[in-house]
């Protein structure tokens, strides 16, 4: 694979089911290089497979499908005449699309009433004269709190995301906003009656400051504003159960000072609706949320969705490098396995019609950036088949799962992809993101290996792996690292390069390390405490300095201290800065100029201090990027990156 070849893995939406299970339909976003720009389109596909798929908008930037319940209606979003995505509405059975929402700042998701005549969403208002002319021209802005940005956005402490609900059938009839006040509303869901609407949002005294969200309940006219959940918790994607009776949502408990810990498990949970009758009535034991799943299950990165059903929910959950679709009863049983295998269910939908039980899912897998599948009556139909260029022309290489043992008995998962013809191949060993992620089965997400697959087609060979710290493995897996985050995950990962370096066919004395975010973080950590077993490093959009970290990034304070802790004196302690005098290791930094998860002062710190020390350190910046530059950025910076990581290889292996 070159990479050139990102052109050949277009990445797939999750798709929307229409109501009898018979028609799918999905976006496709596409790496144009030519263009230098991404196309988006909707294609729609009959589930039977009977009929190949067939684009059914001509908008370049269309996205997030949704069929009417009655399914007349296909809504999307798709950009309006100021740039701002805006909710469109195609009929089924022909013409053209047209607007329904025309809001300054946009519209969000579309969610359909069950009833089919209303559609819930959200859109940020921001406050009077703000965002309406020159940003220079502005009044400055006051800042109350701890979050007050959002990497790949900018500030959002001045325009919060309201909840509004319109008709999208009568052009005269403005949209009703439900909700109002500082607070970020998101997450919407309505009850199956159309009669209430659930969201997630922050309205306690200490909004802003802490990691601690709510369930919150609404009229669709903006009565009764109530919540259903009080505290304890960060939870998302609230689904109304298939009776309307409880609320089913993902989240984590929090500690006595509504902050996160890091690695803690997404599990599925359940609320009563009638915990949201009386705002002021006392907290009673038999409305609190009750735990659905156990420590084995952790909604993936991947997916982030639950759907409801009359006999379950489904979730999505990691796996040992793979993302499982499993059903889990509404009691708390044993959930039922749908989905399994050496694959990653990235998205999906479920349909209950005339011809039974139907589910459309985006599948990736070693050799797919995803395609879609549709299961029905137990058998399993592809309906696409992205990157099977790429794989005719023998372009992707194999993963080689082996076992990697722990100093202290346990068993670490790892993979090889190495280059054809005989070794020993100079090597690169590849740190994840997260911690809390996994690398797994598939060319497309923040954990893929699509990237080593670049590598290995170059000569290289590439070593991955999950050690503890990170998700699939449950709770005891990812809780491990929590005392000393950097010192157990480098125990463990020199645990997984050692065992790889025992094949003859990779070359022990040329290894270098390279990762972004958390394994950008590791890389410098391994640059000042082990730089002796490798030649080069190459860190990407990393942490380096927790101190300046907590003060700069869009989620700093609640991050540090579900990473690190609260004892301020242990962020210096296992922040890689803190030892940059035992760095000499050559290194390279990649860093976008718009990352507000790990800003640019983390790189600008590191490359200061290792230039002053002479060390042969180089800074690699991207302007206009955010912190996902590698996965998302303009196709011709994604080359850049990969051109100038090859060079920094060839140079030092």
């Amino acid at each position: 694979m070159l990479s050139t070849d990102i052109e050949l893995l277009p990445v797939l939406g999750n798709p929307a089911l229409s109501p009898d299970g018979r028609h799918a339909v999905v976006e496709v976003s596409r790496p144009d290089l030519a263009a230098d720009d991404y196309t988006d389109e909707l294609l729609l596909l009959d589930t039977s497979g009977a009929l190949p798929p067939r684009r059914i908008t001509q908008g370049p930037y269309d996205g997030a499908p949704a069929f009417s319940p009655d399914g007349r209606f296909l809504a999307f979003l798709r950009p309006g005449p100021g740039g701002r995505a805006q909710i469109h509405l195609l009929p089924m059975d022909g013409g053209e699309a047209y607007p329904v929402t025309d809001h300054p700042m946009g519209a969000g998701q579309p969610v359909w009433s069950p009833d089919s005549t209303r559609i819930a969403y959200t859109s940020r208002v921001p406050e009077p004269g703000r965002y309406q002319g020159p940003a220079d021209t502005e009044r400055p802005r006051r800042i109350t709190t701890l979050l007050y940005q959002m990497d790949g956005f900018g500030y959002t402490v001045d325009r919060p995301r309201q909840v509004f609900v319109t008709d999208p059938f009568d052009a005269g009839a403005p949209p009703v906003q439900l909700t109002e006040g500082k607070y970020d509303h998101g997450d919407l869901a309505w009850r199956p009656d159309s009669g209430l609407l659930a969201f997630v949002v922050a309205r306690h005294a200490e909004s802003g400051n802490d990691s601690r969200t709510d369930i919150w309940a609404v009229a669709p006219d903006g009565t009764g504003l109530r919540p259903l959940t009080r505290g304890g918790m960060y939870l998302f994607t609230p689904r109304f159960a298939a009776d309307g009776e409880s609320v089913v949502f993902v989240g984590s408990e929090l500690d006595k000072h509504n902050h996160s810990c890091a690695t803690s498990v997404y599990g599925l949970w359940s609320v009563p609706v009638a915990a949201a009758d009386d705002v002021l009535a006392p907290v009673d034991s038999s409305l609190a949320p009750r735990r659905l799943t156990g420590d084995a299950y952790h909604l993936s990165f991947a997916s982030q969705l639950i759907q409801p059903t009359a006999d379950g929910v489904y979730f999505a959950s990691d796996h040992r490098g793979e993302v499982h679709l499993v059903l889990v009863p509404y009691d708390g049983g044993e959930p039922l396995p749908v989905l399994t295998g050496p694959r990653q269910v990235n998205g999906y939908a479920v349909a209950e019609g005339p011809d039974g039980v139907t589910i459309a899912a985006v599948v990736s897998s070693a050799h797919s950036a995803g395609d879609l599948l549709v299961l029905r009556d137990g058998t399993e139909r592809v309906l696409t088949s992205y990157g099977s260029e790429l794989v005719a022309r023998g372009g992707l290489l194999p993963m080689e799962p082996f076992t990697a043992t722990a100093p202290d008995g346990y068993p670490l998962q790892g993979w090889v992809v190495r280059p054809e013809g005989p070794g020993p191949h100079p090597v690169i060993f590849q740190i994840k993101g997260g911690p809390f992620t996994q690398w797994g089965y598939t060319l497309n997400g923040p954990a893929a290996f699509d990237e080593a697959q670049v590598y290995a087609t170059a000569g290289y060979a590439v070593v991955l792996g999950n050690p503890r710290g990170c998700s699939g493995y449950g709770q005891a897996h990812g809780s491990y690292v929590m005392d000393d985050l950097p010192g157990k995950s480098a125990v463990d990962l020199l645990a997984i390069l050692d065992k790889a370096l025992e094949s003859p066919e990779l070359d022990g004395s040329r290894v270098g390390v390279m990762g972004g975010s958390f394994g950008g973080y590791m890389a410098a950590w391994f640059n000042a405490h082990h730089g002796e077993r490798f030649n080069a490093m190459i860190g990407e959009r990393g942490l380096y300095a927790i101190d300046s970290y907590a003060a700069t990034s869009d989620d700093g304070v609640d991050l540090a201290i579900a990473l690190y802790g609260s004892d301020r004196d242990r962020w210096a302690e296992q922040s890689p800065l803190t030892y940059v005098d035992r760095m000499d290791s050559p290194m390279l930094i990649i860093q976008s100029e718009e990352d507000r998860h790990c800003p640019p002062e983390q790189a600008q710190r590191l490359f200061t201090e290792l230039r002053m020390r002479g060390v042969p350190a180089e800074m690699l910046l991207f302007p206009g990027e955010g912190h996902d530059m590698s996965r998302s950025g303009l196709p011709s910076h994604r080359l850049a990156r990969f051109e100038a990581v090859l060079e920094w290889w060839g140079r030092h292996l």
